[in-house]
């Protein structure tokens, strides 16, 4: 028996112009996506769902990525996500330097345009020290492993016009901009700060309570407070 198509689509104009209005949602205006691995740890857990802001930098026609107007442009710090073409994936990384800055590592110590980070010890996870890198007037946790480090050493290299570096919070596990090269702007999807929810993936899938709705940078003042009292009481 032939079926009616239109016939189909108007009892169920609804169903359809629901489900239209969230691919339009989900390609242009805002997403959620799965983060499996731990190259953001310990700011993004594996196993987190994070909420995308698409529109923080372009307005894009939907289904497309193509930009019909500029929004905003990445700053230092934002946490970003993009399709990558040089690693054929999409990655989840900070912006670290923005066009026009020049950015070395050395001894796995973070300098951009002459200004070197300082790091305070703030704890440890199973993938070595988590500290806190402050650099300009941004600050951020990141987790280093000095026995195994990805690249301790890179650079000084200038950001091209258009072109962002990036790299993972989890500096010693992370294949970022010092191998896979520059992000060009054309490849951001958008900016994201939020985890939506959370997935132990090392517990059967229980979800984190505490990462529902969590701000990915929200707790940094109280952990340098936490590590200036702790310096101060060993003086």
């Amino acid at each position: 028996m032939a079926i009616d198509l239109r016939h189909l689509l108007r009892r169920n104009r609804g169903i359809v112009l629901f489900i239209v209005l969230m691919v339009v949602f989900r390609s242009a205006i805002a997403d959620w996506n799965d983060v499996p691995s731990t190259s953001m740890s310990p700011t993004i857990l594996a196993g987190d769902r994070i909420w995308v802001n698409k529109l923080a930098y372009d307005l894009k026609l939907p289904l497309t990525g193509h930009s019909l107007l500029r929004l905003g442009e990445p700053q230092r710090g934002e946490v970003v996500v993009f399709d990558s073409a040089a690693a054929d994936l999409r990655l989840v990384k900070r912006v670290v330097a923005v066009p026009g800055d020049v950015v070395s590592l050395r001894g796995n110590r973070l300098s951009i345009n002459g200004q070197q980070a300082h790091y305070e010890r703030i704890g440890q996870d199973a993938d070595g020290e988590i500290a806190l890198e402050r650099i300009a007037d941004h600050q951020r946790q990141v987790t280093r492993a000095p026995r195994r480090p990805v690249q301790a050493d890179f650079g000084p290299v200038i950001v091209p016009p258009d072109q962002f570096l990036a790299m993972g919070d989890n500096r010693d596990n992370s294949i970022d901009s010092r191998v896979y090269g520059f992000v060009p702007r054309h490849e951001l999807l958008g900016r994201t700060g939020t985890v939506v929810f959370s997935l132990d993936y090392q517990r059967w899938l229980r979800p984190r309570g505490e990462r529902f709705l969590k701000a990915m940078d929200g707790d940094l003042d109280e952990l340098a407070g936490t590590a200036a009292a702790g310096a101060a009481g060993k003086g």
